[in-house]
C-alpha cells in the first residue's frame, strides 16, 4: 500500500534527499518517493504505519513537518491485462550515469596510456585517477549542500562534523588536479589512499545494515542507492592509489 502524505520546509534536493533517507528507515517502510515541487511523499509500505510514527522519524529536523493528505491510499493501476505496471527500475537503468562516466573515463585513460606500440599502466591508472575525481567533484559542486546533507548520512565523519561534505567536495577536485599534473604521486597516491578508506567505512555500514540511504558519491544531482557499487567504486580507488604508491616507493 501507498499513502501520500504532505512535507513542509522542503526546499532543494538535498532536503528531499534527506526526508527520504529518514522516511525509508522506518519499520515497514520498503519506499518512498519525494515530489519537490508539490512538497509530496508517497510513501509505501507492507503494513499500516501511523502517521505519528512517520512524524517520529522527522523529529530531529523540525522544519520538515510531515501531515496527511485527504486521499491516502493509492492502489497501483492494473493495465488492460490485469497486470501491474513495472516501476522498479532495472540495475543498468538505476546506474547509467556511473556506467557511462566509468566508460568515458576508461576510454580516455586508454588512450593516454599507449606510448606507440607498448601500455603504460602508470599513465592509465593517473589517467584515470584523475577524471574519476575531477568528474565526480564536478557533479558535486552544482549543488554542493545538497550533497553535504546527503553524505552527512552515512559518512562515519561527516555525521559528527558537518562541514566535511563541503570540504571533501574540494578535496575531490584538489585530487583531480593533483593526479592530472602528477604532482608530488608519493603523498598524493598516500592520502587518496587514506581519504578513500575512511569514506569506504561509512559505506560499508549502510549497505551491511542494509539501510536504503541515497549515495552522494555524484552529487545530489542523481538519486543513486547506496550498494555494492559504492563499495567497488571506492575499493577501487583505494586499490589503483596503493598500487601506484608502491610503484613510486
Amino acid at each position: 500500500m501507498t499513502h501520500t502524505y504532505t512535507v513542509t520546509g522542503m526546499t532543494c534536493e538535498g532536503c528531499s534527499a534527506k526526508v527520504e533517507s529518514l522516511l525509508q528507515q522506518v519499520l515497514h517502510v520498503t519506499n518512498v518517493t519525494i515530489d519537490l515541487e508539490n512538497a509530496e511523499a508517497s510513501v509505501t509500505m507492507d503494513k499500516h504505519i501511523p502517521t505519528s510514527e512517520l512524524q517520529e522519524a522527522l523529529k530531529d529536523y523540525p522544519k520538515y513537518e510531515l501531515h496527511e493528505k485527504e486521499q491516502q491510499h493509492h492502489t497501483p493501476v492494473k493495465n488492460i491485462f490485469g497486470e501491474q505496471p513495472e516501476v522498479q527500475k532495472s540495475w543498468i537503468e538505476t546506474y547509467k550515469p556511473i556506467l557511462i562516466i566509468a566508460a568515458y573515463v576508461t576510454v580516455i585513460s586508454t588512450i593516454s596510456a599507449f606510448f606507440g606500440k607498448h601500455f603504460i599502466w602508470m599513465t592509465f591508472m593517473r589517467t584515470f585517477m584523475a577524471g574519476f575525481f575531477l568528474t565526480f567533484s564536478f557533479f558535486k559542486m552544482l549543488d554542493l549542500k545538497g550533497f553535504a546533507e546527503s553524505y552527512a548520512m552515512y559518512d562515519v565523519i561527516a555525521m559528527k562534523f558537518k562541514s566535511w561534505g563541503y570540504i571533501y567536495a574540494f578535496i575531490e577536485l584538489g585530487l583531480g588536479i593533483a593526479f592530472a599534473v602528477n604532482f608530488e604521486p608519493v603523498f598524493t597516491n598516500a592520502f587518496t589512499a587514506i581519504i578513500m578508506s575512511v569514506s569506504l567505512i561509512g559505506v560499508l555500514q549502510s549497505v551491511l545494515n542494509k539501510k536504503k540511504i541515497r549515495c552522494a558519491c555524484l552529487g545530489a544531482v542523481f538519486n543513486l542507492p547506496m550498494s555494492t557499487v559504492t563499495i567497488i567504486e571506492d575499493g577501487l580507488m583505494i586499490v589503483m592509489s596503493v598500487a601506484m604508491l608502491i610503484a613510486y616507493l
